[in-house]
């Protein structure tokens, strides 16, 4: 077992090949005890690879680290134990009731008091009036709910979530990370990979992956301010034209559209502000605080794909 007080999950050179391709360069890693880390990126980056490798379900090719103190490379079910895996799609049984599922899962984690357990996970998770419905009948928030009550059956120190809230309305978003605060408030960390802007916002900290390396890692909010991102916000008449004129000017690194509004980005404050004052006419400029989403763009823009010219 490997001390490590302050950070949950702590890894560095993590490295994944598949068929001659590499899904997951050279990556590292830490996350704070306690932390609801975001870990974001676009669909087919690694980040699904990463997070089996840190938690002991796949060997790396290279790299070390440790999850919850102990090797990820030598004490992998030790780590299994100790962290709850909410799997991108849906992995439980749907013609067995949601009480049947968890009494499942908490026989294969050997809970103690198994049938009292069960009992308060229902409770906990607002499931007991269901208690007694076929799985394969729920909705996708309800899915989800369940999903998260199995993971959490054996009170894991860690866990990890998987694009968990891909394809569920935004009430059941919200309500679930409702929960994950909750959680988190409780001592347990988690990691959360997504691609939602308006979840990697509730996270204490983020790190950027795309097309298997790490762009950027850091405390949510000052990401922006990492990667030096000045923003204007611009409305008024004929924005179309104005955002394909934009996108010639060598200040603007990005432009974001955002219904009828614009979201001029650059890495040089002074250039962004000279092009602002010049172009000031029927539009309206305003300054505003780059956020998560601007930066996630930029980062994404300069992002090579690691499967380009892959054989369909």
């Amino acid at each position: 077992m490997t001390a490590d007080v302050e950070n949950a999950i702590s890894v560095t050179g993590l490295t994944k090949r598949f068929s001659g391709r590499t899904v997951v360069d050279d990556f590292d890693m830490q996350v704070p005890k306690g932390a609801i880390y975001g870990f974001l990126g676009p669909n087919g980056s690694g980040k699904t690879t990463t997070i089996r490798m840190m938690c002991g379900l796949l060997t790396p090719d290279a790299g070390q680290g440790a999850c919850l103190g102990y090797d990820i490379l030598t004490e992998q079910a030790k780590i299994k134990a100790r962290v709850g895996y909410m799997t991108q799609k849906f992995s439980l049984y749907e013609d067995l009731t949601i009480r049947e599922n968890l009494d499942f899962i908490a026989r294969m984690f050997a809970v103690p008091d198994r049938r009292s357990r069960v009992t308060e996970t229902l409770a906990d998770l607002g499931l007991t009036d269901r208690a007694g419905q076929l799985a394969g009948t729920l909705s996708g928030g309800w899915k989800q709910r369940l999903a998260l009550a199995a993971c959490m059956i054996h009170d894991p120190q860690l866990l990890l979530l998987d694009e968990p809230t891909a394809g569920v309305d935004p009430k059941a978003r919200r309500d679930f990370w409702d929960e994950i605060r909750k959680l988190s408030a409780a001592g347990v960390t988690v990691l959360v990979s997504t691609h939602y802007m308006d979840e990697a916002i509730q996270c204490d900290f983020i790190a950027y992956i795309a097309y298997g390396k790490k762009l950027i890692s850091g405390v949510a909010a000052e990401i922006p301010k990492m990667i030096g991102l000045s923003t204007y916000r611009v409305t008024g008449p004929d924005i179309t034209a104005l955002e394909t004129r934009l996108r010639a000017e060598d200040a603007v690194a990005q432009v974001a559209r955002f219904g009828a509004v614009l979201h001029v980005s650059g890495t040089d404050a002074a250039a962004l502000d000279a092009l602002a004052a010049r172009m000031k006419g029927p539009q309206k400029w305003e300054r505003k605080e780059a956020e998560l989403e601007e930066a996630f763009i930029y980062l994404m823009s300069g992002a090579a794909d690691n499967f380009s010219g892959a054989a369909a």
